[in-house]
């Protein structure tokens, strides 16, 4: 095997119960990752990690493979992603036919996902030989122009420097799309996926949406209708 995807989607999630298999648009929200790893020809693989059975049965029935369940050590609110890949990896390459070469690190509740990002990635990490490649977006106000506040209730910019400067003067700043991490096994167990030699693929806020709350959710629904309108995602 050359090139895994690990999609983590643990049982636990807090903020919106059932996150990772909630209804997204007509199916569970974990199917649109599924079927963008598949779909891309890309991977050797697609696999789930997960506590939870109702969970791996949804990815089971979507394409994924679930082949063993997550430990408990990485099931509950402190385990980081890092941690989950490096779990899988170590799995997979006790089991000499299935040496991992290539990670593809898919969140479950990237609806957005689009199959040619995934593809350009790839080829991204291969040609520039890089450690790490994953989508950005540009924060949509500049930070510079930021400000905090103080215990006592009152407000200060947090770089006065830039009080008087133009938005349009100021550099742009991007975020993790929180989409997903292509990444070579030289750094797997650095427990960092963010490293020095990594490239980025710049997305727009149409193609980007963090998932924290209801909210979050419908504006996410909104987008996808929008991108498949547009032709993005077919």
């Amino acid at each position: 095997m050359s090139k895994l995807a690990i999609i983590p989607a643990r049982g636990g999630s807090k903020r919106i119960p059932r996150k990772n298999i909630k209804d997204f648009l007509g199916k569970p929200i974990i199917a649109y990752s599924i079927e963008a790893a598949l779909q891309s020809g890309l991977f050797d693989e697609v696999m789930v990690s997960t506590d939870d059975h109702e969970i791996a049965e949804i990815a089971i029935k979507y394409g994924a493979k679930v082949p063993f369940f997550r430990s408990q050590e990485n099931s509950n609110d402190y385990a980081t992603t890092m941690a989950v890949i490096q779990e899988v990896i170590t799995k997979y390459n006790e089991n000499s036919n299935a040496l991992v070469n290539l990670v593809c690190c898919i969140y479950p509740t990237a609806p957005l996902i689009q199959i040619k990002h995934l593809i350009e990635g790839c080829s991204m990490l291969n040609e520039k030989n890089l450690d790490s490649v994953y989508p950005v977006v540009a924060f949509g106000y500049p930070i510079w122009r930021g400000v905090e506040i103080l215990d006592n209730g009152k407000a200060q910019m947090i770089w006065p420097e830039y009080l008087n400067s133009r938005s349009q003067d100021l550099k742009k700043v991007y975020h993790d799309a929180g989409q997903w991490y292509w990444m070579n096994m030289s750094y797997i167990y650095d427990n960092t996926i963010l490293k020095k030699n990594i490239g980025t693929l710049v997305m727009t806020e149409l193609e980007v949406q963090d998932i924290d709350n209801e909210t979050d959710w419908k504006i996410a629904e909104l987008k996808y209708k929008l991108l498949v309108n547009n032709g993005k995602i077919i």
